[in-house]
C-alpha cells in the first residue's frame, strides 16, 4: 500500500489537472455551458460531467460520494466511509475518532455536530489517533491521497471510478475555503480525477 500511495502522490503532482469553473446566472449553475442546477433540480451527469453527490439518483454520483457505504482498511482501521475518516479527522480524542471511522453515509456526515464545543477550524488542526496535522500543510495532503488510494482496495469503489469513462468529476455543493471544510470541492475534484487517471494507468 505505501509504495501504491508514493505512486499516486507522484503523479498526482506531476499530472496537469485543469480545475474548471462553474458559470452562475439567474437562470441557474453552469458547468461548460451545460446545466448542473436550477431552482427545479440538480443534474447528476451530463455529456460533459458527472456531480458527485449522495443524494442523486445516478448511481455513479452516489457510490464515488464520500458518504457511500464503503467497507475498506485505512491505517490498520476498518473504516465504513471515507467521509467517516474526514470526519473523525476531526477530533484529537482517539475513542471518538475510532467510533466515527465506523459510520458511513448521513450518519457521518453528522457526527460533525459533536465538534461545536472544540472546532477544528478555529485552529486549522486535524488529528489521526492523536497526532495533530495541520489543516493547510502537506503532511494533512499526503493523509489524503493515502485516505483515497486505500478506498481503491474495495472493488466496488474502483469499478465505479473507472466508469465513470472521461468526464469530469464535478462536485458542485464543495466549499471553497479550507477554514470551512476539511475538504474543498477542488480537493476533491482534483483528488478524484487525477486518481481514475492514474488507476487507468496501472
Amino acid at each position: 500500500m505505501k509504495k501504491l500511495v508514493k505512486e499516486y502522490t507522484h503523479f498526482r503532482k506531476n499530472y496537469n489537472f485543469k480545475s474548471l469553473p462553474l458559470e452562475k446566472n439567474e437562470n441557474g449553475i453552469f458547468f461548460q455551458g451545460e446545466l448542473v442546477e436550477d431552482e427545479n433540480h440538480k443534474v447528476g451527469e451530463s455529456e460533459k460531467f458527472i456531480n458527485i453527490g449522495y443524494n442523486f439518483k445516478n448511481s455513479k454520483s452516489r457510490v464515488l460520494s464520500n458518504l457511500y457505504p464503503l467497507s475498506f482498511t485505512f491505517r490498520g482501521k476498518k473504516v465504513k466511509s471515507i467521509e467517516g475518516v474526514l470526519q473523525g479527522s476531526k477530533y484529537q480524542d482517539k475513542r471518538i475518532q475510532n467510533l466515527i471511522l465506523k459510520y458511513s453515509g448521513l450518519d457521518a456526515y453528522h457526527t460533525r455536530a459533536c465538534n461545536t464545543d472544540d472546532y477544528w477550524g478555529d485552529n486549522m488542526l486535524l488529528y489521526w489517533q492523536g497526532k495533530k496535522m495541520e489543516r493547510d500543510g502537506e503532511e494533512y495532503q499526503l493523509f489524503l491521497d493515502e485516505l483515497y488510494v486505500s478506498a481503491l482496495s474495495n472493488p466496488i469503489y474502483k469499478r465505479a471510478l473507472l466508469a465513470t469513462s472521461d468526464k469530469y468529476l464535478l462536485h458542485h455543493i464543495g466549499k471553497e475555503n479550507t477554514n470551512e471544510t476539511v475538504l474543498t470541492r477542488g480537493e476533491f475534484e482534483y483528488r478524484l480525477n487525477t486518481l481514475r487517471e492514474f488507476v487507468k494507468k496501472k
